[in-house]
């Protein structure tokens, strides 16, 4: 609610900064990833995004829930209707250009001010506290924990995740999960579980 209620005189950056910022948070995309999307990357009618800029040139592409696809068009409609037109990236900024990453960082550091995740600052400062990288992390950990919950074997179903964030080795995944108590404390219970069913 708060990135959508960043101010400008149409309403386009809060639309274009929530949607932003909810993309991230449904997909894992980079920020990098996401900035870089055209109208032609979002196959509404099949529900797949296509990231053609990914890390190391990397392309690939990812099924969307419903609701994400619902978001998107509906952004594309809303952006085009206040721009008189289609602009030739996907998110944009309210003269109609790409939207940069420095724009999207400082409008994500605004939007957490407005609701207390960061301590106000003077002279457009972002401050400290949560990054737009951080929805990426919560979103793997968040996966992770729902797979882990639907009696998933998660070791099994580490490479969708790998390959869903544009990592080239499961490390790299695993570096992101190491450190969140919940998945921790399920991944222990897990494997406690499998233990006693061993010495049955």
């Amino acid at each position: 609610m708060a990135a959508k209620a960043l101010p400008s005189i149409y309403g386009l950056r809060g639309l274009t900064c929530s949607t932003l910022f909810g993309l991230i948070a449904a997909t894992g995309l980079r920020i990098s990833e996401a900035l870089a999307l055209d109208d032609d990357d979002i196959d509404g009618g099949n529900g797949v995004l296509r990231v053609r800029r990914g890390k190391l040139g990397r392309e690939r592409l990812l099924p969307l829930d419903p609701t994400v696809v619902a978001q998107l068009v509906g952004y594309a409609a809303e952006r085009d209707r206040l721009l008189g037109g289609a602009p030739n990236a996907f998110f944009v900024s309210c003269r109609g250009t790409r939207l940069t990453d420095c724009s999207a960082r400082y409008n994500f550091a605004h939007a957490c001010q407005q609701i207390g995740l960061r301590a106000h600052q003077h002279y457009c400062r972002h401050g400290r506290g949560p990054r737009i990288h951080d929805l990426r992390h919560t979103f793997a950990v968040r996966t992770m924990i729902n797979w882990y919950r639907a009696g998933k074997d998660p070791a099994r179903e580490m490479i969708r995740l790998t390959t869903y964030l544009g990592h080239a080795d499961p490390d790299n995944t695993f570096w992101y999960l190491e450190a969140a108590p919940e998945l921790l404390a399920l991944a222990m219970a897990r494997a406690s579980s499998d233990d006693r069913e061993a010495r049955q």
